[in-house]
């Protein structure tokens, strides 16, 4: 396979007006959501497809000064020149060449990982297959049940609500994003719980917990916090401390009983690893987009089978992503729940993402609470071009974060 170009296409999805989210630290102001589509071509013509990782614009965006912008110039400056115009015959010969652009960790595990989508989209199209059946050792699981990721920052009573209409729409689990204080977060989980009944599990997404500076939790009211929790059987407590802070893992994990999960914020498959072999998480949650492609992602799986840790994708974007994080899961084959993002304006949605649904000419098939794993070859899926016209790139960041 000798690719011919490369192409990273900046779009954003404009919040009109802009959301006010107030939290325990403040106030969270959401203008946007951005995305890269990388498009490749062959030198017979072929085209594959893959999503930027969402860390290139969203999560490290306000953190460490890095865009959407830096991620698709890197791409196109410092990468192409070292992937075009030489033949590929397998997919661990893209790192060789983007390790010689010389990129920060991060930047170069998430430029290798689209490259690499790419690359299984174009082998996938080329041997008439769907990328799950390429990676499979034995038979794919095609039909997964879906937990819907959405609640962000709003009264406890508006998360229940939300948690309501989402079990409403038979989805398996309901996560959510707490950060409202020590007292609210405890009443938030309460309500869930008492909206969904037994039947819908319930993840806690905690990151926000380490997140506001000398608001932050500390880590005996986490402790104390966590224990009470319990009583309402969260699945799981997902990056409920600092990611890089092994040993915070390891700690928590000897206190509560809560299950434990993390992985989207490690910079590479060896790190995916790494955080596995602290003992302290029970899901590791790996992302094509994040860890080196499929190739990455099937470094970290390869060490979950040997353990007692479950792999489970992350996924946090648009519809592309979802797809590719689904083939992976496909081929696992999945244990557990595919991560769904709800977006809208409605009482389900976390707010409005329209992109992410419009990057697909077809809508997939998702319903009942279920995601059916398209059948063509490659992703499977035809990406609809006409959004590089429709929402061209809006400078800026795509959230800020204010004192009240």
């Amino acid at each position: 396979m000798r690719l011919v170009d490369l192409t990273a296409h900046e779009l954003s999805s404009l919040i009109s007006p802009p959301q006010d989210r107030r939290y325990a630290g403040g106030v969270r102001r959401l203008l946007k959501r951005d995305f890269v589509l990388v498009v490749v071509e062959t030198k017979a013509g072929e085209i594959g497809v893959a999503p930027g990782g969402a860390s290139s614009s969203s999560m490290r965006e306000f953190f460490e000064d890095a865009s959407q912008s830096d991620f698709a110039s890197v791409l196109e400056d410092r990468v192409a020149p070292e992937v075009l115009d030489r033949s590929i015959d397998d997919p661990a010969e893209i790192r060789t060449r983007v390790e010689r652009a010389d990129l920060p960790e991060l930047i170069e595990s998430q430029a290798i990982s689209v490259l690499d989508i790419a690359y299984h989209d174009l082998l996938g199209k080329q041997q008439g297959a769907p990328i799950h059946e390429l990676l499979a050792d034995g038979e794919a699981t095609t039909r997964m049940p879906l937990y819907a990721s959405a609640g962000m920052y709003m009264p406890p009573e508006k998360y229940a609500e939300q948690a309501a209409a989402i079990a409403e729409r038979g989805f398996a689990g309901y996560k959510y994003r707490p950060g409202l204080g020590y007292d609210d977060d405890l009443r938030t989980i309460e309500l869930i719980r008492e909206a969904v009944g037994e039947e819908t599990e319930i993840m806690v997404d905690a990151h926000t917990w380490w997140k506001m500076g000398d608001r932050s939790y500390s880590f005996a009211d986490l402790v104390d916090l966590v224990g009470e929790m319990e009583a309402y059987d969260p699945y799981w407590l997902e990056e409920p401390v600092p990611p890089a802070d092994y040993d915070a893992y390891r700690e928590l994990a000897s206190e509560v009983n809560v299950p434990l999960a993390g992985g989207e914020s490690e910079e590479s498959p060896e790190g995916l690893i790494d955080l596995a072999e602290t003992g302290a998480i029970k899901f590791l949650q790996g992302d094509v987009r994040h860890h080196r492609g499929f190739t990455g992602c099937q470094e970290a799986i390869e060490h979950c089978r040997e353990s007692e840790v479950t792999f489970l994708p992350h996924n946090f974007g648009t519809h592309l992503g979802l797809v590719a994080n689904a083939h992976l899961a496909a081929a696992i084959p999945l244990e557990g729940y595919l991560e769904y993002p709800v977006f809208g304006d409605d009482t389900a949605g976390m707010y409005p993402y329209p992109l992410a649904e419009d990057v697909l000419v077809d809508d997939l098939a998702i319903g009942d609470g279920t995601f059916e794993m398209p059948e063509g070859p490659g992703l499977g899926v035809e990406v609809n071009m006409d959004v590089i016209e429709q929402y061209p790139h809006i400078d800026g960041p795509w959230t800020e974060f204010l004192d009240e």
